[in-house]
Formats: C-alpha cells, structure tokens, sequence
C-alpha cells in the first residue's frame, strides 16, 4: 500500500535499482509525469519475446499490475500495444527490463 504512494519518478527509479542490483538492465524508453504518471514495463528477454505489464487497481483500490501482453509475447505485439497507449496517455512512463529470465522486479501484486 505504500508504494501507491510514491511518486511515479520514484517508482521508476526503484524499479531500474531492483533489476540492476539483480543482475539484469533496465532503462526508460520514456519519461512520463513525474507525479502521478502510469506506469508500464516491458519485459524484454533478448530472443524476440518478452512481457507487457501495466498499473492497475484491484477490487480493494489497490496498485497492482495485470500482464498487457502475457510472458513469452512477440516483441513485435508489445511494440504495435505499446504505440497505441503512448499515442492516447502523454503522461506515461515506459520502463524497459532486459533479462534472459523473464523477471519484471515489481513489488507488488502482478495479475
């Protein structure tokens, strides 16, 4: 419940620390507000495929995340799914995770 609290920058920057101290590399594609901004990450595990993952809430209001293109997609469709929510949300932030293990390094809940 904390995390919901933090400010999307510090969330981001959270992330990126938690994939590099594991080994993997992570980076923003794109910055979005650094307030209240979504979130989305990719996944992307260097053999064509990876994961989508966006912010969401549950039944309880809670931040969680829902997988936008399930683990082992074609990178090509997260790609054409990533193009349509950046052309309708000019406030998201898009983090990109590089890892042969297919780990996205949230914290919380994932759907």
């Amino acid at each position: 419940m904390a995390m919901a609290l933090l400010r999307s920058k510090l969330q981001v920057q959270a992330l990126i620390r938690r994939a590099e101290t594991n080994g993997a590399f992570a980076l923003v594609r794109k910055s979005g507000d650094e307030d209240a901004g979504s979130i989305l990450v990719i996944v992307n595990t260097l053999d064509g495929m990876g994961a989508l993952l966006g912010q969401t809430r549950d039944e309880d209001f809670n931040r969680v995340w829902e997988y936008l293109c399930q683990p082992e997609s074609k990178y090509e469709q997260i790609e054409e799914i990533l193009q349509r929510r950046l052309s309708s949300d000019p406030d998201l932030w898009l983090v990109e995770v590089e890892d042969r293990k297919g780990r996205h390094f949230l914290v919380e809940q994932v759907l």
